[in-house]
């Protein structure tokens, strides 16, 4: 007994100076400081890219881009990815993770002030307008000007006269720029991922994998609140502020050809994420286990390379040369894509994420045009309201799965589940419709008749026939009728007083029978339905948003655990890149086109040419956006039902394979004892037969 006590406190010695041996390389410190470093990444890396999605109809309206170039320019992000995700995937496994990671969030950070930089290249801001800012007069020009017909052109429309300045433009956008940068920030991003994930999910117990996991997944979907937060208060401040006065600009944060301080944003997102590298240079390359006595505590345990707990952990401290692996890269890299429910996992996923990421790029957008609400409330409500449901998703997620101890295909049940409610939820988005705006000549007759239009011809009409106007200037004006009209020139008004946005223009033949109705600057505020459905598709949107993301850390555990340990960082690794090759860079690009086909009145640029879209069909838009989006999740579902088949044979297979194992084992434990039972048998078989009789069944 005494010897038995004096070996407990030896033990219970032991596992107290677990922590104090090795203050600087315990495992449980490193994991935690490495889980807040990478949650601090996450953060840095979703706020800059949520950024960017907050910023898309800025950048459109300063650079006078369409939709589809802007997706270019999205897309871009997961171009920089393509380019080196695989290998760094499968070598940075074999490396020093934390400090690839590093080097990541330097890159991000740089490729973000790229970004911001044709603001500091480019001149100032100029909109179309026929507005003036006029101090201490009384005498304001004509809107309509009388002018000979043999001046216009065959389309209606007057010659087209170069800005001044434009000969020395250089032929070179300015959004290059910024579609650089994005790739650079998309290679600084690539190893943040699949390292990060896989270094924890080296260094965790199987079950406190999912909650880190779960952890790490919601705080990066806690930047985006900050994120679209930035977006909405950069977008009320204007794009040149400090360098114009403010009350000579004539429109408004509302008006579609406001552009806010975008690259403001950026430049506080670049330093952010330069700041989160920062602890990256100070972690280990990895989680030694030291060999500390069975009493050390269930943590401190897990992270004992030894331990059994760690049936699912790859060694990544193996020194190997680079030349050997890459030898080994294309046979293992064969071996995982010869795993067929990874394959299927692979092709839902990618056909989910072009739905979500088409979706969530343009969504803020698609609130700006379809409710008539300013870029500046869009964002603010994307991260206000829609961002912290699906944050709460994910981690709610990842506790379930811990709660409720899910096994592979509970996993993927529970992500289906979730995925199919929300699919469900989402149909009622169509009953959420919004009217047209009423313009003249774009959306209605000057008649007041309802007549969607896409060419400029049904612009001009008997009460404007004695002005000559421009047919693709946009300076839209709000008659006392309630109607929009494209010009003050299109609007028939002869006189205006005032300057600015006070400016009211008179006399407008087209407004009234009489000739004699007023019309003011910018849209009529046409928003009674809009107003009472914008609510109901907000919680809408909260709802689904939630429960779909409820299936996110599920999903992605399902990732993991379906594939062999030694492939796991290389199976994130080629996940991440299959998914950005055909769903990051075409789901924006794509989706942008469909939506520049609903456009009613292009923009024009300075120096000629389309510019950005000014107004489009909301009814067109809204079947587009919705059906285009929810189509390819039809699609996923399909493709789910052999997955799941698939997944059933795989853990059956397991399951036998584990049973043979187990009855091999014990088979040859059996033999071991049945010679053993013989020897003692047969030395003992002269004296107490009876006795050995009873022996052997005992030992049997």
């Amino acid at each position: 007994m005494e010897e038995r006590t004096e070996e407990g406190h030896t033990q219970e010695n032991g596992g107290s100076d677990c922590a104090a041996k090795q203050p600087r390389t315990s495992p449980c410190t490193s994991l935690r400081m490495f889980l807040v470093a990478l949650s601090f990444a996450y953060f840095a890396k979703a706020l800059s890219g949520s950024y960017m999605k907050s910023t898309i109809t800025q950048l459109e309206r300063r650079f006078d881009i369409p939709s589809y170039l802007i997706g270019v320019i999205d897309g871009s992000f997961e171009i920089g990815n393509l380019l080196v995700i695989a290998f760094v995937s499968y070598f940075g496994a074999k490396l020093h993770r934390p400090k690839i990671i590093a080097v990541g969030c330097v890159l991000m950070s740089i490729g973000t002030f790229i970004i911001a930089l044709p603001h500091f290249i480019i001149g100032r801001y100029e909109f179309e307008t026929s507005v003036r800012w006029v101090v201490n007069s009384t005498l304001n020009p004509s809107p309509c000007r009388p002018d000979s017909p043999a001046n216009l052109t065959e389309d209606g429309t007057l010659p087209q006269v170069p800005a001044s300045g434009c000969e020395g433009e250089s032929n070179l956008s300015m959004w290059i720029y910024v579609l650089l940068g994005n790739v650079l920030r998309g290679i600084g991003e690539t190893p943040v991922q699949p390292l990060g994930i896989s270094y924890i999910d080296d260094f965790a117990t199987e079950e406190n994998a999912a909650l880190y996991v779960g952890c790490v997944q919601t705080i990066s979907v806690v930047g985006p609140v900050f994120g679209y937060l930035l977006g909405s208060l950069c977008a009320k401040i204007y794009v040149d502020i400090g360098f114009v006065k403010m009350e000579t600009i004539t429109i408004t944060p509302s008006d579609s050809r406001w552009v806010g301080a975008w690259w403001l944003g950026y430049l506080i997102a670049g330093v952010i994420t330069l700041l989160s590298a920062i602890p990256f240079w100070f972690l280990p390359r990895s989680l030694p286990g030291p060999e500390v006595p069975e009493k050390c505590t269930p943590e401190q345990t897990s992270f004992i390379k030894g331990s059994p707990l760690l049936k699912h952990k790859y060694s990544a401290d193996e020194h190997t040369g680079f030349i050997e692996m890459a030898k080994d890269f294309i046979p293992t890299l064969r071996t995982l894509l010869a795993h067929p429910v990874y394959l299927v996992y692979l092709c839902v996923t990618i056909i989910q994420l072009n739905s979500l990421i088409g979706m969530v790029t343009y969504k803020p957008k698609y609130i700006e045009q379809h409710f008539r609400q300013s870029a500046s409330k869009a964002n603010f409500l994307m991260g206000v309201i829609n961002i912290p449901a699906v944050a709460l998703g994910m981690f709610s997620g990842g506790l379930l799965m811990k709660r409720l101890k899910l096994n592979i295909m509970g996993a993927a049940k529970f992500a289906f589940g979730t995925s199919l409610i929300g699919y469900i939820l989402s149909l009622f988005f169509f009953a959420m419709s919004c009217e047209n705006a009423k313009v003249a000549g774009v959306t209605l007759s000057y008649d007041n008749i309802e007549r969607i239009s896409y060419d400029k011809h049904p612009l001009f009409t008997d009460c404007n026939s004695k002005c000559v106007c421009s047919s693709s200037d946009w300076d839209p004006v709000c008659g006392e009728n309630g109607i929009t009209y494209v010009s003050p020139c299109l609007a028939g008004c002869t006189t205006s007083a005032g300057s600015g946005k006070n400016t009211v223009f008179s006399n407008c033949s087209c407004v009234g029978v009489a000739g004699n109705f007023t019309a003011s600057t910018g849209h009529c505020p046409q928003k009674d339905d809009c107003d009472r459905m914008f609510p109901y598709f907000l919680a809408l949107s909260v709802i689904t948003s939630f429960i779909i993301s409820l299936g996110g850390t599920p999903g992605y555990m399902l990732l993991i655990r379906c594939i062999k340990p030694q492939l796991k960082s290389l199976a994130l690794g080629f996940h991440a890149l299959a998914t950005r090759t055909l769903a990051g860079i075409p789901a924006p690009i794509y989706f942008g086109a469909i939506i520049d086909t609903t456009c009613l009145k292009w923009g024009q640029k300075r120096c000629g040419g389309i510019g950005a879209c000014r107004i489009y069909n909301t009814t067109a838009y809204r079947i587009a956006y919705l059906g285009l989006t929810l189509s390819l999740r039809t699609i996923s579902f399909i493709i789910c039902i052999p997955g799941f088949i698939l997944l059933s044979r795989q853990l059956k297979e397991e399951e036998r394979s584990a049973i043979h194992g187990a009855l091999r084992n014990g088979g040859t434990e059996l033999e071991v004892l049945r010679k053993e039972e013989l020897v003692i048998s047969n030395s003992d078989q002269p004296h107490h037969p009876s006795e050995n009789s009873t022996d052997r069944q005992t030992r049997l």
